[in-house]
């Protein structure tokens, strides 16, 4: 049974400061755990496919109510299962048709056809937990093939079995002639076949279900491995059950007492993990949510047939990725966790999820937005720096920055503003000493490179990964159509530029000459506040230097870029080379 719903003493101390969802989550944790109690929070996937930034959602939601737990002193584990028992449900593109013959097998049992891990399942594992790992999450991971086949839930499928009119009683009051949509890769299979199944009678007339169709527990076939099989008979005494593939047409039979052959169908399956693992939060997408959903469904056979109380919850909704439709993790394609760890600090991916409500659908643009989240982050970080200033969005921040044992995530000693590094890879071809002595003439001394790490490698990943019309390409050689049509105008901003540009160029001032032009050429100093004329003259100035160097009408801060090309290369490219 549910343990106790006493809630007294179980916060470690009354909550210190702003609250966001992350404390009200844990505190239903507590309530449903009791007091005294181990908390057990879980998350659960199947490795299907790439396990893709939506998915993300999954693990991160129950790591954070873990962390407050931990950080007011309760005792609590972060369970993760795999559904790696799960069948193996299509081919997705890029993967030899051949593999079509391994559909119905569980995803522990597929091959992996990259041939670099030991199953389709531990390939699209691995560079999760990788990723996970980098984030700061702790987890205890548990196989749901290992669980089945070493026989750990066998008296819970016998139970279930034995409940399995109950069950059915409570499954029929959800189910509907139109099937819902399928939840998980597993019940998609399920419900594909429980609807071909309701057109059949035991003699395969049309009218009544098959007295089997419907029973809790699914064999895998013993010669092909598949779980295509229909029930023929059950005998409750011997616990002998028989059964027929409707792929290879093995006939054959399994002891649900000792032998371990197969799993509990999705619905069936999901509330008894709740009672096994004694789950007290556990969060869910929003399709888990709907009448005769799983969760509908699970939370009341929990209660009347494995006697726990269905766990508290969050349910969250979907991540999206800037111009790409709902992400799907068995068609591959999307962009993943160490795909935006490639881009972004790991403790901006955390920030990410914590900063909004799960209920609150969120896009990741890996566009131009990056430079923007990368300021909004940096602005964050210095509002954290002041304890008068704690809010929730600090909150926010502070549980993206660190985790209770292991302290705080890597972020550089040196913090350059990402556009600063970025729009200095872009104009250096991305070479990182090179990068490194041009953010030290901007303004930002360091020891060496490693000191700008680990936003230097971001900054330079995301720039190599703009579409080239999002690049900045510096000209090669000058532009002399363009320097031959000069404007009179043109010809004296150039001029005053090129006599004041300073030899060692530094951002201060080289920000003062190129602003100060305009303003010299209608006869006022640099220091001078600017007239609308010297405004309107500034903006073509701008734009005449953007041309000759980079071919473009735009781009970096023109201060910085012209510090990164560095005194040679840009008198060059205006039409005095350096011996002038």
């Amino acid at each position: 049974m549910a343990r106790g719903g006493k809630q007294g003493g179980q916060h470690g101390g009354p909550h210190d400061g702003p609250t966001d969802w992350v404390s009200r989550a844990a505190d239903d944790a507590v309530r449903h755990a009791g007091e005294g109690n181990l908390v057990t929070v879980a998350s659960g996937a199947s490795p299907s496919g790439p396990i893709h930034l939506g998915n993300l959602r999954e693990f991160l939601t129950p790591h954070f109510v873990a962390e407050e737990l931990r950080r007011r002193g309760l005792a609590v584990r972060h369970l993760h299962s795999w559904d790696d028992y799960d069948r193996f449900r299509k081919v997705p593109a890029g993967v030899p048709p051949e593999w079509s013959d391994h559909i119905g097998r569980p995803l522990s049992a597929v091959p992996d056809p990259w041939e670099c891990h030991v199953s389709w399942a531990e390939h699209f594992k691995e560079p999760l937990v990788a990723s996970l790992a980098e984030m700061g999450v702790q987890m205890e991971e548990i196989s749901q093939t290992h669980m089945y086949q070493a026989g750990t839930y066998r008296e819970q499928i016998l139970h279930a079995i034995r409940h399995r009119d109950r069950i059915e009683e409570v499954l029929g009051r959800y189910r509907t002639k139109a099937a819902p949509a399928a939840e998980t890769e597993e019940e998609a299979a399920e419900l594909a076949e429980s609807v071909a199944n309701d057109d059949q009678d035991d003699d395969g007339t049309a009218g009544s279900v098959s007295s089997w169709a419907r029973f809790p527990y699914k064999p895998w076939c013993g010669q092909c491995g598949r779980d295509t099989t229909d029930i023929t008979s059950y005998d409750d005494d011997t616990t002998d059950l028989a059964y027929t593939c409707r792929v290879c047409g093995f006939t054959g039979s399994t002891n649900v007492a000792t032998q371990d052959a197969g799993k509990l169908v999705w619905k069936v399956d999901w509330p008894m993990r709740w009672a096994w693992e004694k789950v007290d939060f556990e969060p869910a997408g929003l399709d888990h949510m709907t009448p005769g959903s799983s969760y509908t469904v699970g939370q009341e056979l929990v209660s009347s047939v494995f006697g726990w109380q269905a766990p508290s919850r969050v349910t969250y909704a979907f991540v999206g990725i800037a111009g790409m439709q709902k992400m799907s993790s068995s068609s591959g394609g999307v962009p993943t966790p160490a795909d935006a760890l490639a881009i972004l600090e790991a403790p901006m991916v955390r920030w990410l999820y914590t900063r909004r409500a799960p209920k609150q659908a969120f896009t990741i643009d890996f566009g131009p937005e990056v430079v923007r989240l990368y300021d909004e982050w940096d602005a964050l970080r210095r509002k954290a720096a002041d304890p008068a200033k704690r809010d929730a969005q600090v909150l926010a921040f502070e549980r993206a920055s660190s985790t209770h044992d292991g302290g705080p995530l890597p972020v550089p000693e040196v913090a350059v503003p990402f556009r600063t590094l970025s729009s200095i890879a872009d104009v250096t071809a991305g070479s990182a000493q090179l990068i490194s002595a041009v953010v030290e003439h901007v303004g930002f001394p360091h020891a060496d490179v490693d000191e700008l790490e680990p936003r230097l490698g971001r900054a330079m990943a995301w720039t190599a990964s703009l579409p080239a019309d999002e690049r900045t390409t510096v000209r090669e050689t000058p532009d002399t159509d363009r320097l031959a049509a000069l404007s009179e105008d043109e010809e004296l901003w150039l001029r005053i530029f090129l006599d004041r540009l300073p030899e060692q160029l530094e951002v201060e001032s080289v920000t003062t000459v190129v602003y100060g032009v305009p303003k010299v050429a209608r006869g006022l100093g640099f220091e001078d506040a600017p007239t609308d004329q010297v405004k309107a003259d500034q903006k073509g100035f701008f734009t005449l230097l953007y041309n000759l160097l980079v071919d473009a009408d735009r781009g970096p801060r023109l201060p910085t870029l012209i510090v990164a090309l560095g005194h040679d290369k840009v008198r060059a490219l205006l039409g005095r080379p350096p011996s002038d």
